[in-house]
């Protein structure tokens, strides 16, 4: 039986582009505490997902010539599958396009207007599309005479438009108290105080709607306007768990414990986020961790920027395991680390390949030359075992101290202290010298039991971090299924059966060759890069799969005449077209603009398909499809026509 719930959750991330290695850190660091929980028998709940509306997916849809939902698809799917690589054993994984949640999103903003806590105003100012944030004129930076985003250093926009807005000035005072009277709110420190500092400087009111754009939520009360991610996305930590759909779990699981976050959205967990529940007369969640960033060596990553690190090919590189144990072992949670090969393979070759699993490779072999593979039972003692002993008893204690802190740094190297002090048990008892002396049996018997039940004992504390190895050192020492079931009781000394075989196998971590590595990459670069250009090649000769005639006659192909043309504001690949087809006159959204002007254009007859579904791109309504093609240099030509032929007629 249960004895407690636990709630923790990451952010839900943006899915803009694929994940990074900054990402994964935040997920493996959530994964962990929650397998650590439910190893002390919580209920736990582990939540992650995606936050999928917003102008800058509806841009990035369009700029790729996608439907925005199907874009979307596509990069959440290669989410959970990087999830999966990584062994995240999340609880659910919540989207925000799902029907649940947006009902119940439109509930918390009608919920919160029938309050008199959210308004319609006008909203002015500067706006960044990529962080999705608002700017004053004494916040912006200026980069080569343009005002750029103080963040991410990419140019604003000014916008003027009707929005609604919420009354976070009302709740101000509130917040501050429940900070300052509880200081475990926020942490680390220095992240509590900055959040101190922000809302003594004064709360403005928060605009939580959009009508420049329509990929969202509408506003229950005023179809024009859709709901701002404010609302959208930082509820999803509690419609994911049932608010407004199933009390009973909700009101099991919540408040949360643990919302782990980056340092970059810590203000919108720690004063918005709670604002707009405490509006909502809900608890608020125990605590918000905002942890440092992982930054490349050129600074924070970033796609824009080209230094992304990509979890996946280091896990198919790494292992899993390899990587979650740089992940969690290199950086002190809560400061800023810098990701590096070179680090993540000294990792590898010290502490995994040289510590754990020559401890693993050296004892097992022992136990099979001396014991027939059989776990000797104990027999003679000494100090030196009870030492070691004791030393697992007080580390199991530490460890418990530093994951309730959060200190996931510091509760590994506790349980390297015991992988370094086992090793140095085998130097002090010199089992190779007993197994040359018959009458030293017994002794080596206990010897080579102390080592493997430190080896059970280290697996079993392993198991929140690393989710492969403990399973790899049970079946090595025949206890696999004990320790794929051990919960954290287990962590203690006694629980190594004897007279069971044990199994001598490979090495869990084979040591890695810094300049063989690197050979390989420059090797798979190279191939990658013959890929591409066989790819550019078969784009002139490989024919898609064989359609029928009916379904070719299902596409209404239409001659039709560009009559106007201009570039969408804010995209530099797309032009807004009115076309005439014959029957009526059209507005199409095409992808040209990196090839045409709007004046080379119209004018034209081209072939339009015309009988597609309406799609909005960059919030511009398109209703057809112009027909272009694209040679292996990027070429584009228009599908032109002479312009004797009447605009509507069919092609066939």
């Amino acid at each position: 039986m249960s004895k407690d719930t636990y709630y923790v959750t990451t952010p839900i991330y943006y899915p803009s582009d694929k994940l990074h290695i900054g990402h994964a850190y935040t997920t493996v660091a959530a994964d962990t505490i929650a397998r650590y929980k439910k190893m002390h028998g919580y209920d736990t709940m582990f939540l992650t997902g995606s936050d999928e509306h917003g102008q800058k997916i509806e841009r990035k849809a369009a700029a790729e010539g996608k439907d925005t939902k199907e874009y979307v698809d596509e990069i959440v799917a290669s989410f959970k599958e990087l999830w999966k690589k990584l062994d995240i054993d999340y609880d659910y994984f919540i989207r925000t396009t799902e029907e649940r949640h947006e009902k119940v999103v439109q509930k918390i903003f009608k919920k919160l207007y029938d309050k008199g806590d959210i308004y319609k105003g006008k909203y002015e100012g500067w706006y960044c599309t990529p962080c999705e944030s608002f700017w004053s004129e004494r916040q912006l930076e200026e980069e080569q005479g343009e005002k750029v985003c103080p963040d991410c250093h990419r140019p604003v926009e000014w916008v003027e438009e009707q929005s609604y807005f919420f009354k976070m000035s009302k709740y101000a005072d509130r917040l501050l108290e429940h900070i300052k009277e509880h200081p475990q709110f926020i942490e680390p420190e220095s992240r509590r105080n900055e959040m101190i500092s922000f809302i003594e400087n004064g709360l403005d009111d928060l605009s939580v709607s959009r009508t420049t754009f329509d990929w969202g939520i509408p506003v229950p009360i005023d179809e024009d306007h859709v709901i701002y991610v404010w609302i959208d996305a930082l509820s999803n930590y509690i419609t994911a768990i049932g608010y407004q759909s199933d009390p009973e779990n909700f009101e099991h699981y919540w408040p949360a414990d643990l919302h782990l976050v980056g340092k970059d959205i810590l203000r919108f967990h720690t004063v918005i986020w709670p604002i707009i529940l405490m509006a909502l007369d809900l608890e608020l969640p125990k605590q918000v961790f905002g942890h440092g960033w992982l930054l490349s060596k050129s600074g924070k990553m970033s796609k824009s920027k080209g230094n992304v690190v990509d979890p996946v090919v280091l896990v198919n590189d790494f292992g899993k395991d390899a990587i979650r144990y740089y992940l969690l072992r290199e950086v002190a949670f809560g400061t800023d680390g810098t990701y590096s090969t070179e680090a993540l393979i000294q990792r590898i070759n010290s502490d995994l390949a040289n510590d754990l699993g020559n401890l693993l490779n050296r004892t097992v072999s022992m136990v099979e030359q001396y014991f027939d593979s059989n776990i000797p039972v104990v027999g003679e003692k000494e100090a030196v075992d009870q030492e070691l002993i004791d030393l697992t008893a007080k580390i199991k204690v530490e460890v418990e101290k530093e994951m309730e802190e959060l200190k996931y740094t510091v509760a590994l190297e506790r349980i390297w202290d015991l992988v370094r002090r086992t090793n140095k048990y085998i130097d002090q008892t010199t089992p190779w010298i007993l197994g040359r002396d018959e009458s030293k049996k017994s002794r080596l018997g206990t010897v080579l039991y102390n080592l493997l039940e430190s080896l059970r004992i280290i697996a079993v504390m392993l198991k929140p971090f690393l989710t492969e190895t403990p399973l790899k050192i049970g079946e090595q020492i025949g206890h696999l299924s004990e320790i794929k079931n051990a919960d954290w009781e287990a962590v203690k000394w006694g629980g190594l059966k004897s007279d069971v075989k044990i199994v001598n196998g490979d090495a869990i971590f084979p040591r890695i060759d810094l300049e063989e590595y690197y050979e390989k990459v420059e090797a798979r670069k190279e191939k990658e890069s013959e890929k591409s250009e066989e790819a550019k090649n078969l784009d002139l000769t490989e024919i898609k799969d064989r359609i029928t005639f009916e379904e070719f006659m299902n596409a209404d192909i239409r001659v039709a005449e560009i009559l106007e043309a201009e570039k969408i504001e804010g995209s530099d690949k797309l032009l807004k077209l009115i076309v005439d087809i014959g029957l009526e006159k059209r507005q199409l959204v095409a992808g040209i603009a990196k090839h045409f002007s709007a004046e080379d254009v119209i004018g034209k007859k081209i072939m339009v398909v015309a009988n597609l579904e309406p799609a909005t791109i960059f919030g511009v309504k398109s209703e057809g499809m112009i027909l272009a093609a694209t040679d292996p240099d990027g070429n584009m030509v228009l599908s032109a026509v002479s312009d004797e032929i009447a605009n509507g007629s069919q092609v066939k």
